[in-house]
């Protein structure tokens, strides 16, 4: 059984903030990898993003998240994860994916000023677009998807509990009838 959970969506849905929290509750690690970038490169997101640009810096983002080496862990990529393919297929590999997901409405209202966040955006790239580009691959590395559109923080949280308990359960069952020879099952 994969034990890590690891939590994709847009900036601002509450991957830190809700992860930390589900971490506890679970009895696991939380591990942001955000800050693991900004430590192996000692400066901030969004001075990475204006000294080498975006291409440079997914660079760094999928060697960062492609050797997170954890167990029995909550990890909390930035939301421009979904872009690198080694770190995606370790992520698949290693644990659970959560797509925290919410309208662009809601981030929109979250989210003031996109570059003091550390947001990648190409040139004339706009929020929205953003968030229609991204929102298909979100889609296509979930495991779970949590939507947090009218929820308070608590909700989202009790949400996550429920759907990683649902899934490891189902996810289990699955798994013990894999293992029943197929002549068991006639």
């Amino acid at each position: 059984m994969k034990r890590n959970l690891i939590f994709i969506g847009m900036p601002a849905v509450g991957k830190s903030t809700v992860g930390i929290v589900v971490a506890k509750r679970l009895g696991m690690r939380f591990i942001d990898t955000d800050l693991l970038i900004q430590e192996r490169e000692g400066k901030l997101l969004r001075e990475i993003i204006a000294e080498k640009g975006e291409n440079g810096f997914l660079e760094i983002e999928n060697e960062v998240n492609a050797s997170v080496n954890a167990k029995n862990s909550v990890i909390s990529p930035g939301g421009s994860v979904i872009y690198c393919k080694d770190a995606m297929k370790h992520y698949k590999k290693i644990g659970t994916i959560v797509y925290l997901k919410a309208s662009y409405q809601t981030i929109k209202r979250r989210i003031k000023n996109p570059k003091k966040r550390g947001v990648v955006l190409k040139e004339g790239q706009s929020l929205r677009d953003l968030y229609y580009e991204r929102v298909p691959y979100f889609e296509k590395y979930a495991d779970i998807t949590v939507c947090e559109d009218g929820c308070r923080i608590e909700d989202t949280i009790k949400n996550v509990l429920n759907a990683v308990k649902k899934y490891r359960k189902t996810t289990e069952s699955r798994k013990k009838l894999d293992n029943v020879p197929k002549s068991k099952l006639k």
